[in-house]
């Protein structure tokens, strides 16, 4: 099977990026538990230019994790496991149903409470901590399950994206909206015109980001917009979008990621948070991820399996799928960043953020003993 050295690479950073996230989020629990947690929490809280470091990391920063979210999402289109329909059915369904059933469960916990804006939570597979835990496995893992693995949660990134950017948005401004969109179409204009200048594209994407931001849409969808409209030229291994996906792999896994998982989980650990985790809210995200993923995935797979629509790889075995879909549980940094913009209320974000953690944790460990037993050493 032959797989891109960009391929390789992105996975490479991102389960060493998996690794880093556990570290950083033990830590920041840590902290903010100990005598330093008041200043630890503040640290987040200060102002620069108008706006807490906090709301630069996730409206700033993370804006960037979306713009390699949707490089990478152009790269498996064009070229990748998501080019051609026969092989890209397989993870395409199996993150439907990742996104759906969590999705189903959460809204059946909180039909008509005031927490049912958080409905989308439970949608989205971290890609970086679900290759960490995969790589923990070695050489017992196929390349084909890496693969899957990889597609599915970019897809469900995809989908949690285009929620975001249809549910969160707060009182549209047409006036920016338009401008922001008008600079994509300028962008889309130059990409046609086979105009290759990485300094324009990136200064149509500020453009593009501070315009949304006025908008009332999320920035942060401007990185997704941004990464189709960079030039992708196949066969071309210099491409300016295969130079800007390579250069920002490390700077992403090493550095964004961990910082947004420092500033966003600087969790209160006491009696007043735990006795909330029976709310409908949190068990509606306990169960979305660590039952809905892996429940969503496997069905749906394997009922597109049944009806021809697509097939299991033959190195695959289904319980090798039913182990992936738990690690599918596993919904880091997408179901915080989700988390901070469905509530306004601290309390009920910082319980969110904890049963997140925690079915991360418990879908990490059951995905893990699955794939151990059902994968032969090579």
């Amino acid at each position: 099977m032959k797989v891109s050295k960009l391929f390789k690479e992105f996975v490479e950073s991102e389960k060493s990026s998996g690794i880093i996230l556990i570290f950083c989020t033990l830590f920041s629990l840590y902290v903010t538990n100990s005598e330093w947690g008041n200043a630890y929490q503040h640290l987040w809280k200060t102002d620069v230019l108008g706006h807490s470091l906090e709301h630069w990391i996730n409206d700033g920063l993370m804006t960037i994790f979306f713009l390699l979210v949707g490089l990478e999402l152009e790269r498996e289109i064009y070229i990748g496991e998501l080019s051609k329909i026969k092989e890209a059915s397989f993870p395409i369904i199996g993150a439907l149903g990742g996104m759906i059933v969590p999705v189903i469960i959460y809204t059946i916990f909180n039909y008509g409470t005031e927490t049912i804006s958080g409905s989308a939570i439970p949608m989205s597979t971290d890609i970086a901590f679900a290759l960490g835990i995969l790589s923990l496995l070695g050489n017992k893992v196929p390349l084909s399950l890496k693969i899957f693995l990889t597609a599915l949660a970019v897809i469900d990134d995809l989908g949690a994206i285009v929620i975001i950017g249809t549910f969160y948005s707060n009182g549209l401004d047409w006036t920016n909206l338009l401008l922001s969109l008008g600079t994509f179409a300028l962008l889309g204009g130059l990409n046609f015109a086979k105009v290759r200048s990485i300094p324009l594209y990136l200064l149509g994407g500020i453009a593009m980001w501070y315009f949304m931001g006025q908008s009332g849409v999320h920035p942060t969808i401007t990185g997704v917009l941004l990464a189709f409209a960079i030039p992708f030229d196949k066969g071309d291994h210099i491409s300016i979008s295969t130079k800007i996906q390579h250069f920002l792999h490390k700077p992403v896994s090493f550095g964004i990621l961990p910082v947004f998982a420092l500033a966003n989980t600087a969790i209160i650990l006491n009696t007043d948070t735990t006795s909330k985790l029976l709310e409908t809210y949190s068990l509606g995200i306990f169960t979305g991820l660590s039952l809905g993923k892996p429940i969503g995935i496997f069905l749906f797979c394997l009922i597109a399996s049944r009806l021809g629509i697509s097939k299991l790889p033959k190195d695959l075995s289904w319980a090798s799928i039913v182990g992936v879909g738990f690690l599918g549980g596993i919904g880091f940094t997408m179901s915080i960043f989700i988390t901070n913009l469905s509530f306004n209320q601290a309390s009920i974000v910082d319980v969110s953020k904890f049963s997140i953690l925690l079915a991360s944790l418990v879908s990490a460990i059951i995905g893990f003993s699955i794939l151990s037993k059902s994968l032969k050493q090579k």
